[in-house]
């Protein structure tokens, strides 16, 4: 690579900011986003999100990283990288609202000869059909030849601190092959782990989106199963310990899929089909499997505190978790809502503690209050595991049960002693 690199990172979120901080080790590196008091935190040297350790971040800022709201700062760059989300609508249909802004941006900065890759999911087609125009028509600038562009997709898994962004195999791609081969050095010179580069730009958001996918997919085969065996009077997690002493079966549990990633690329692959004619089955009968699942653990725990001749009405829920995944802030799409929702309709009183989630957050986005702290001073009638927070696995609470009670794990995190069901 004989060109020097300035990159700036558009979006300083769980995909972002990790890989913002994994650059600026070799480049001269600027963050940008559009929330300013997200910016201010980070320069004061914390991460919210919980993905860089505050003294990685204060490190690299004092090394020359630096974020910012101003889109003077990022004038100066010449490889820019939009992580934004990409979320559904009420619907479960692709919003490519936060996408379309950020090639405005990338559209108002961008110069001659300059690089833009893509990290958001997408469906095939989306970067150089949707966002590119929208960079050509912002700039006045030329695709492929006055700049280009590549995609990679991003590799984030939220909460993990084994597989950080540099332990991962990163998929790369470019708008020609130069531009690939460029995109790709780029990258494997801060991916310790390797990095692939696809034939096109279309191969790799492909790659990306069925990875997903097909996570989702095994995840509701498995609940569906899980839904099954209940039935039958059989524990599930029992079974797959039994099937998984094969050497090529796959280890998926039952449970809730919910966040940015698993929940929501499906929706995107099936999109792309319908919109090339094709009726996707697989994929949507996953999905509505996955979805349904809040709502049979909370038909579940009705049931069973009915046999146990509980009173429903006016009884007292704690519901443990409520991020979409287990040690991470991450509130997104998280279904213990479900669960929660579907428990209301029964006029009980649902109490619901996370020591991770943002209750501020929670409050804004789902109306209602979680709180940090384990509530002492009551005694409920059914408690659920609902997430695997490292905090809430052993957590004793014998103190907060009634003496006829109702206890639900949803991960089956916790040993089957002292539990009245689980998935």
């Amino acid at each position: 690579m004989e060109k020097e690199f300035k990159i700036c990172v558009i979006g300083l979120g769980y995909v972002g900011l990790p890989l913002a901080r994994l650059f600026s080790t070799e480049y001269p590196t600027i963050g940008f986003d559009l929330n300013t008091s997200r910016v201010a935190e980070l320069m004061n040297g914390h991460d919210a999100t919980l993905e860089v350790d505050d003294n990685l971040l204060k490190e690299a800022i004092k090394k020359g990283f630096k974020c910012t709201s101003d889109i003077e700062d990022i004038k100066s760059c010449n490889f820019y990288i939009v992580a934004v989300p990409t979320p559904v609508d009420r619907d479960n249909r692709p919003d490519l609202t936060p996408l379309i802004k950020a090639s405005e941006t990338v559209g108002k900065v961008i110069s001659q000869n300059d690089i833009v890759v893509y990290e958001s999911t997408v469906y095939p087609g989306v970067t150089e059909e949707e966002c590119i125009p929208i960079i050509e028509k912002t700039s006045g600038l030329k695709f492929n030849k006055d700049f280009f562009a590549g995609y990679s997709p991003e590799r984030i898994n939220p909460g993990d601190k084994l597989h950080t962004v540099d332990k991962i195999k990163k998929v790369t791609s470019g708008s020609t092959p130069e531009t690939g081969k460029t995109v790709d050095d780029v990258y494997s010179s801060v991916i310790t782990a390797g990095t692939f580069l696809a034939s096109s730009i279309k191969v790799a958001e492909a790659a990306k989106v069925i990875e997903n996918s097909q996570r989702d997919i095994n995840i509701a085969f498995v609940n569906e199963l899980s839904k099954i065996l209940t039935r039958m009077g059989i524990d599930t997690l029992e079974v797959l310990d039994a099937a998984s002493t094969k050497w090529n079966f796959l280890p998926f549990k039952p449970g809730l899929v919910g966040g940015h990633c698993i929940g929501v690329d499906p929706y995107y692959l099936a999109q792309c089909a319908i919109r090339h004619g094709y009726n996707p089955e697989i994929i949507l009968a996953g999905r509505r499997m996955n979805d349904s699942m809040g709502e049979y653990v909370a038909d579940r725990v009705i049931k069973l505190m009915l046999k146990k001749g509980i009173q429903v009405i006016g009884s007292n829920i704690l519901v443990l978790g409520f991020t979409f995944k287990e040690n991470c802030p991450d509130v997104r799409n998280t279904k213990v809502i479900d669960i929660i929702n579907s428990l209301k309709e029964y006029n009980l009183n649902v109490t619901t503690y996370d020591p991770f989630a943002n209750t501020c957050t929670a409050r804004r986005e789902y109306g209602i209050d979680v709180v940090n702290e384990l509530p002492l001073d009551m005694k409920y009638d059914a408690v659920i595991f609902a997430v695997a927070h490292d905090s809430i696995k052993n957590l004793d609470i014998s103190e907060l049960l009634k003496p006829k009670h109702v206890v639900f794990d949803v991960k089956g995190m916790r040993d089957k002693l002292g539990t009245d069901g689980r998935l």
